[in-house]
């Protein structure tokens, strides 16, 4: 392939505008930039990125980029890509993107074999697809390595699965499970742009709707926070007790999915499994019901066995495809049941981006500075990285905090002294 596949370079210059708009709400990426194009940690080293090509991820490529890294990008989802900051990534930045919004499985694997073709040293994955790939089919790339980091639930949830396999062969810094990480983006990231994403697509009214959260994660618990501010009849399903447990009393409804889908108006995924909505819930989901998916993959809604009910389908909005059941019922399936935030809407704010992608560049600049290598297995990001990210926000956010005094430090270290 050419060293850069990307659907229009005219569409550069509006790109670069929403790129420099993103970075507005990124003080701690602007920060970290400065700072690191003057050290340059990062100097010469090969780095492929399989993420969403969207305004925040262009601003780490630019700080990874002023960083010393050689970076190449490709889509980690056939509808999340933006095509006017790829063309403006290629154009204004030199970076090879490979990433056109809507390209087939084929074209969206040659795209990632393009961005291993860079040799890279470091990965970042979002989804596990540059990892799973090298794995299964460029296992020449792995005596190289120095690590990857990984961005999502899903992907992390992959990657544990090879280390629990054996079959892991590099060590992957697992960015998702950073508490600057889940604790904002999954949750106050995920639960804003999953609802943006449903309503540019529908322009339903949430109000006095029934609105079914399947899975209450970080994600879950976003999404079903920010549909009840909108005044939605908020129901949460789940498989783990202790979860379905807290659902309950943060005054949420709990009930199984089956019950739960014979009343909804919408039923919304985010579990990082499979086939979570299936053919027996679709079969008593009442007329109308809206069905969409804010977990990585699009496999948690059985997409088959829609297919397989449906008798007819149709398209009556740009993300929204209709499909009528025998009986006339209608199920409305919103972006294809790919990540309804970034295929119907941009994906998270700047502002919860700028600190998950701090913590993937903190973790980059640990893999390449390390005097000795990390075990090949999925590790937490160091509690360093974590603060210091945490206490770069709150200085962005002008947020001061307590210090602690000398003895109460030596109090919390010592047990001699009691009631």
């Amino acid at each position: 392939m050419n060293k850069f596949d990307i659907a229009d370079a005219a569409l550069a210059d509006s790109g670069q505008r929403r790129i420099e708009w993103a970075l507005q709400e990124m003080p701690v990426l602007r920060g970290l930039r400065e700072r690191f194009g003057r050290e340059r940690p990062l100097q010469g080293l090969r780095l492929s990125g399989c993420l969403h090509i969207t305004t925040e991820t262009a601003n780490l490529a630019r700080t990874l980029k002023a960083a010393g890294a050689d970076v190449v990008l490709c889509a980690s989802n056939p509808l999340s890509t933006q095509d006017d900051v790829a063309a403006a990534l290629v154009k204004y930045d030199n970076i090879p993107v490979y990433a056109i919004r809507g390209v087939s499985t084929g074209v969206y694997y040659q795209h990632i074999n393009a961005a291993l073709d860079h040799q890279p040293v470091i990965t970042m994955d979002d989804g596990a697809d540059l990892v799973s790939e090298i794995h299964k089919s460029r296992g020449e790339l792995l005596d190289s390595m120095l690590g990857s980091t990984e961005e999502t639930t899903t992907g992390v949830i992959r990657l544990r699965a090879m280390a629990a396999a054996g079959a892991l062969r590099v060590p992957v810094i697992a960015v998702n499970d950073a508490m600057t990480k889940h604790l904002f983006d999954n949750r106050y990231g995920t639960g804003q742009s999953t609802l943006d994403g449903i309503i540019r697509a529908t322009n339903v009214l949430l109000a006095g709707k029934t609105f079914t959260v399947v899975g209450y994660g970080w994600c879950g618990r976003g999404i079903a926070m920010r549909a009840r501010g909108h005044g939605a009849h908020v129901v949460v399903t789940e498989v783990e007790p202790l979860r379905a447990l807290e659902a309950a009393m943060d005054g949420f409804r709990v009930m199984p999915l089956l019950e739960a889908a014979a009343e909804s108006d919408f039923v919304v995924t985010a579990t990082g499994d499979k086939h979570v909505v299936d053919r027996v819930h679709m079969e008593v989901m009442k007329d109308g019901c809206v069905l969409a998916n804010s977990g990585h993959f699009n496999v948690e809604i059985n997409l088959p066995a829609l297919e397989a009910l449906a008798t007819n389908r149709h398209r009556p909005r740009t993300h929204v495809d209709t499909y009528r059941l025998a009986g006339g019922r209608r199920i409305h399936l919103l972006a294809e049941g790919r990540l309804v935030n970034l295929a119907a809407a941009e994906g998270h704010p700047s502002a919860v981006m700028d600190m998950s992608f701090a913590n993937q560049l903190l973790a980059a600049i640990h893999l390449a500075t390390r005097d000795v290598p990390l075990e090949n297995a999925v590790h937490p990001v160091p509690a360093e990285i974590d603060h210091e990210v945490a206490r770069l926000k709150l200085a962005a956010m002008q947020i001061g905090i307590d210090t602690l005094t000398g003895e109460q430090l030596s109090y919390l270290s010592s047990w001699e002294e009691g009631t």
